[in-house]
């Protein structure tokens, strides 16, 4: 056998495009279903509480967590897109350059986020929407959270590598670990510590995932490295930067939409950003399986990219989207029926629920118009088409729903609020179906 054939024996190349579509995603949209778990752990033991207070303390800290996701996915998506097309090259040296730069960056990034934020803790978890009741709660748990930074920064990157060689199920048991951690460690730490002991557990989670991760890698990787440097030639930095900030900024900019609702529900009392801090948990369950079936095609797509196979990018690209479409609008379908014993399965709170049901029906209103954006965002980021992505990227939680929301709770009051979501899901997919018909 060939070097060339034998390299695509062992990675992407050489296979059916619908089951290497699934073989890579499934492990993805169960180690989502995981993290989902995982979010969900936390916020079922507070609810358990009956502090109103605590669970919105604890929710209006959700940005901090995407805001590290966000610089996690900039060498993580970045640097899984690059190794990608790298491996469809057949370069293996620069793949190992590049895999090694990816984590030792995130982990130098993750420390001098943790400890900026940490400086600026009060005054930033002011912004987040933390008023005098809840601030105490939100700042136990932002700053053990912020402490962990550097290792839930660093666990994105071989969770996305490791898929790059077609090793999918390692990174979901890497993801499953740290659930399961998570898990167990809830109820033990939430009655005595509460807040911090929340922001304890998820981050010894995150310790344990990236070990296991690591070892993967060291034991299991023929392409991957983990040299120490802090160095990568000029053309593949700007390459990972390039893409990898595209997925960061719909990180961040999802923050910003969770600043900016909380701030908007703020006059409408506390337990309007409780209840949105639920109903977000919940509304996760359909946002993570549709980026699940989204980015777990990206190590495909980027393999069909560098080895220059258009028409079947084309025939992939195709079936993912009329595969995603009928999923996310059965999935609205179940949770808009099903809204109020999904709520309950999380708080006992009946006022919560209550609020709660009309936020999650609107938040999942518009899911099928998500899944196109998100699909497309991923062919773009995958393909190395860093413009696109951008634009993507900041389309429906950025600055086409900011410009909704202030728009409709200008007009509508609290229901303009409600809505805003699903109508940046819309005008955002019209946006990828203009920019979709240049890419393809």
């Amino acid at each position: 056998m060939s070097e060339s054939a034998e390299r695509k024996e062992n990675t992407l190349g050489g296979k059916p495009l619908v089951p290497t579509y699934f073989r890579l995603s499934l492990p993805v949209v169960l180690g989502s279903i995981i993290t989902i778990v995982y979010s969900l752990a936390d916020t079922y033991f507070i609810a358990q509480t009956g502090n109103t207070q605590l669970i919105a303390g604890v929710s209006v800290c959700a940005p901090i967590f995407t805001i590290l996701m966000a610089f996690g996915n900039i060498f993580g998506q970045g640097g899984s897109s690059l190794v990608s097309r790298l491996l469809g090259k057949n370069q293996p040296e620069d793949v190992r350059k590049v895999s090694a730069f990816c984590f030792w960056a995130a982990l130098a990034v993750g420390a001098v986020i943790g400890g900026a934020l940490l400086l600026l803790r009060d005054p930033f978890l002011s912004l987040l929407g933390a008023g005098t009741g809840i601030l105490p709660y939100a700042r136990e748990y932002a700053t053990i959270l912020l402490i962990g930074a550097p290792f839930i920064v660093v666990n994105f990157i071989h969770m996305n590598l490791l898929r790059c060689e077609g090793m999918a199920g390692l990174s979901m048991c890497g993801t499953l670990i740290g659930a399961v951690v998570n898990i167990i460690l809830d109820p033990l730490m939430i009655p005595h510590m509460g807040a911090a002991g929340a922001a304890l557990a998820t981050v010894i989670g995150y310790v344990c995932s990236g070990l296991f991760l690591l070892l993967a890698v060291l034991k299991k990787s023929t392409s991957l490295s983990v040299r120490p440097t802090l160095r990568a030639e000029g053309g593949y930095f700007r390459d990972i930067v390039s893409i990898g900030v595209t997925a960061a900024i719909t990180n961040i900019a999802s923050s910003i939409c969770i600043i900016l609702i909380n701030q908007k529900l703020g006059p409408f009392g506390d337990d309007r950003i409780a209840a949105m801090g639920i109903v977000m948990k919940v509304t996760m369950i359909v946002q993570m399986i549709l980026v699940g079936f989204s980015f777990g095609g990206v190590p495909l797509f980027g393999f069909l990219a560098g080895a220059g196979e258009k028409e079947k990018t084309r025939r992939l690209f195709r079936f993912c989207l009329l595969f995603l479409s009928g999923l996310s609008l059965a999935m609205t379908a179940g949770v808009v029926l099903a809204a109020k014993p999904l709520l309950g399965l999380i708080t006992p709170d009946a006022a919560l629920i209550e609020t709660g049901v009309p936020m999650l029906r609107w938040n999942v209103a518009g899911s099928v118009f998500a899944g196109v954006v998100m699909l497309s965002t991923c062919l773009c980021q995958a393909s190395g088409r860093a413009l696109p992505a951008l634009a993507l990227s900041l389309s429906r939680q950025g600055i086409i729903f900011f410009a909704v929301l202030l728009a409709a709770s200008a007009i509508f009051g609290y229901d303009g609020i409600l809505a805003s979501q699903c109508a940046a899901d819309v005008l955002s997919a019209a946006l990828a179906a203009f920019l979709l018909r240049r890419a393809l």
